[in-house]
């Protein structure tokens, strides 16, 4: 038998999560997900569990994101099983956002993708110093997904839209500040904050007896990021990178021409769409009629060929520059859905 990939059990009142699948950095698959939804469904009503703490076996992080190959071979034909993942990983992402019991998630270590979405919801965040946070889509074809659509943009000034087009890694320091992580804690003391959260401590108490000032770092470029990524259209966005012509912006603009033409404007419509949404629902709606072309479309197939098998990071655009990707491809890529096949909340 495989070992088991979602460990769930209560200890002193408190229902944990962990994940367990540290040789594919806790990456996510329907299962995975189905198992923590049916876990958070039995505690949300008991009274014998009062918070929730998600955690991970290992070091080497804490979900570095979805099960992409198996995405991506659902998507070269006719995208069914990518559907049904989507559609359970985002019921689980909406679960966790409304969940009535405060949640904890411990994010030592990678946390990518769909570890965001498992993340991003709960109430305490707590990062380490060895923390590194992305939402890297663009670079495999895809859109930051799991309510990205609803995270990013409510970040600070730009700061969302530069997190999703660029793909730039974060560290602690970044995500505390951003607002992404709400606490930061050394590894060495995640042991101890994890055990009075288990003897009966209340979680806001208990990370606040191990929190501390986030060691000095990186600055973010503020100024730049709200200026220069302030436009509704990404040429508009290149064009003014090009003009400003520092270091800082420059590099931006390579690195964006690295990425897929049509990931960066799905991306973008995908932010400013989701800033003007009254609901994550609604949010996820949108995001799961996104999903379901998306992993349809070539440069999907052809992301996860250069960077997840084939690794040479040399993928081929198609279109291969902004000007390919039509507003007509954005809206219809952007549809609704119909009725019988939208996505809806857990009951």
């Amino acid at each position: 038998m495989s070992e088991v990939e979602i460990i769930t059990r209560v200890e002193n009142a408190v229902g944990r999560i962990t994940l367990n699948r540290p040789k594919a950095i806790h990456a996510l698959n329907r299962a995975m997900c189905e198992a923590m939804t049916q876990a958070l469904l039995s505690w949300r009503d008991d009274p014998a569990v009062t918070s929730v703490l998600i955690d991970h076996a290992g070091e080497r992080g804490f979900c570095a994101g979805g099960d992409i190959r198996m995405i991506a071979e659902s998507g070269a034909g006719d995208a069914v099983e990518a559907r049904a993942f989507f559609l359970a990983e985002y019921r689980l992402n909406h679960l966790m956002f409304d969940y009535p019991k405060p949640i904890t998630a411990v994010v030592d270590g990678v946390v990518m993708g769909g570890g965001v979405g498992i993340s991003e919801p709960a109430d305490i965040r707590v990062a380490t110093e060895r923390t590194t946070y992305a939402m890297p889509e663009t670079g495999i074809g895809l859109f930051p997904d799991v309510g990205g659509g609803w995270f990013l943009p409510r970040l600070p000034g730009q700061t969302g839209v530069w997190l999703a087009l660029t793909g730039v890694r974060l560290k602690a320091q970044q995500t505390i500040e951003l607002g992404i992580h709400t606490h930061y804690v050394p590894s060495e003391h995640i042991g101890a904050l994890k055990a009075d959260l288990l003897t009966g401590v209340s979680p806001i108490e208990a990370v606040g007896n191990y929190d501390m000032p986030i060691p000095p770092g990186f600055t973010f470029e503020r100024e730049g990021i709200d200026r220069l990524f302030a436009f509704d259209t990404v040429e508009e966005i290149f064009d003014a990178l090009e003009a400003d012509g520092s270091d800082w912006a420059l590099t931006q603009l390579a690195t964006l021409k690295t990425k897929s033409p049509q990931s960066l404007k799905v991306s973008l419509r995908q932010i400013r769409t989701g800033a003007t949404l009254n609901s994550f629902a609604e949010n996820m709606a949108m995001e799961y009629a996104l999903g379901g072309r998306i992993v349809r479309t070539p440069d999907f197939q052809e992301g996860v060929r250069a960077v997840i098998v084939d690794k040479d990071n040399a993928p081929k655009w198609s279109p291969a520059d902004l000007s390919g990707v039509t507003d007509a491809t954005l809206d219809a890529l952007f549809a609704p859905l119909p009725d019988n096949e939208k996505w809806t909340p857990l009951a």
